[in-house]
């Protein structure tokens, strides 16, 4: 049986998907964009400040999941241009540690939901 794990902390999802879904002792993150869930409106200021609103979100949802961003094993960023990975790999290292970063890829797609730069979802192992 899965659970579905879902705060009002975090963007309500706009389709038919939940935020997270916890199976066993996995965790599986919908990908996060940079929707301030207090106003519901985008947070696109700067790619840094985009960022920081995506993984906020992220946060959100794994602290009612009672699980640590040190439980991650696993991302997928999606950028709109590459241009942007060393600013959101900046602000996106800051949330983990070397020594228990998870895997990763990072992508450049043709395009994202509502226009926006960056993308993230993730599976963690709690």
């Amino acid at each position: 049986m899965k659970t579905i794990i879902k705060t009002s902390t975090a963007p309500m999802p706009i389709g038919p998907y939940n935020q997270a879904v916890r199976k066993d002792h996995f965790l599986f993150v919908s990908g996060q964009i940079a929707i301030n869930p207090e106003n519901n409106e985008l947070v696109l200021d700067s790619i840094e400040a985009e960022t920081k609103q995506v993984m906020e979100n992220l946060a959100s949802i794994l602290r009612v999941a009672e699980v640590p961003f040190e439980c991650v094993v696993k991302t997928s960023i999606f950028l709109s241009d590459m241009a942007h990975f060393t600013k959101v790999n900046e602000v996106y290292g800051s949330y983990f540690n070397e020594k228990t970063a998870p895997a990763r890829e990072t992508v450049a797609v043709n395009g994202l939901p509502k226009g926006v730069n960056v993308e993230i979802s993730l599976v963690a192992i709690h």
